[in-house]
């Protein structure tokens, strides 16, 4: 009975071992969040401002943006401030994420990860800022001047803030494409010649993504559904990088099999 308890204690210790090491990390995480927000928070205003650039200079002469609620001046810069802070710490998360994950990973494979944690925090941060640059200006400018004649544009600024952010996750999230196909290919999920002979379904599928994530307008769906195409071709052309050999197969799975056998 002693022998069996010891061995079940055995096999708990690394369990709890990961949740303590995960807990520390989520700490960490949630510290340098609320460290970036306590340096962001007296700026809120103008940061919000600055966000607001893309519809305000759209508008026309004398028009303004208005907050319908009581306490709505006051929380929504603080939401985007949160928001902001936890965009920033993007890079600390998934350094924690690959911290976390790498001691379970193989020597190869840590190399092959590595560069795809950097570069989904890139792709991230490029989708944003396409989405603020070419995006916003397009699709105000749009907004603005269908507007019916005699109807003064006065946008809520809560429902501005979701808006934007709504877009802002979609481009960051759909420029993330690249990194998605070399995932795919490098489990062994698919192939590349497997993902181009599919490419007209491809094509269908990211201006249908383009209409579920975007507002109901031609010109956003297809500023999303473009780059995506583009970027899936890129993440094609990276695949063939990520593709396991048969052989690095074959080793993982005897080194598997030795290691449950041990």
């Amino acid at each position: 009975m002693s022998e069996s308890m010891s061995d079940q204690e055995q096999h708990s210790l690394p369990l709890i071992t990961h949740l303590l090491e995960l807990r520390d990390r989520v700490l960490k995480v949630v510290v340098i969040v609320l460290v970036l927000f306590l340096g962001l928070v007296y700026f809120a205003n103008d940061i919000y401002q600055y966000i607001a650039i893309p519809l305000t200079s759209q508008l026309p002469e004398g028009s303004s943006m208005i907050a319908t609620g009581v306490a709505t001046p006051f929380f929504t810069p603080i939401k985007l401030t949160i928001v902001l802070s936890i965009l920033i710490a993007i890079p600390a998360i998934l350094y924690q994420v690959w911290a976390f994950v790498a001691p379970g990973l193989y020597k190869h494979e840590r190399k092959l990860v590595a560069p795809l944690v950097a570069s989904s925090a890139f792709l991230f941060y490029l989708g944003m800022v396409f989405s603020y640059y070419v995006v916003f200006p397009l699709v105000f400018s749009f907004f603005t001047s269908t507007a019916p004649e005699g109807v003064t544009i006065a946008t809520d600024i809560s429902s501005y803030l979701d808006f934007v952010l709504k877009l802002f996750f979609a481009f960051g999230l759909a420029f993330e494409i690249p990194v998605a196909t070399l995932l795919l290919c490098w489990t062994g999920a698919t192939t590349p010649d497997s993902l181009r002979a599919k490419r007209p379904y491809i094509v269908v599928a990211a201006f249908i993504f383009g209409m579920l994530l975007t507002p109901p307008d031609v010109i956003s769906q297809t500023l999303l559904a473009v780059p995506m195409l583009i970027l899936f071709e890129i993440g094609l052309l990276f695949a063939r990088f990520y593709v396991k050999p048969q052989e690095q197969e074959e080793e993982n799975s005897i080194d598997k099999e030795s290691a449950a056998n041990d």
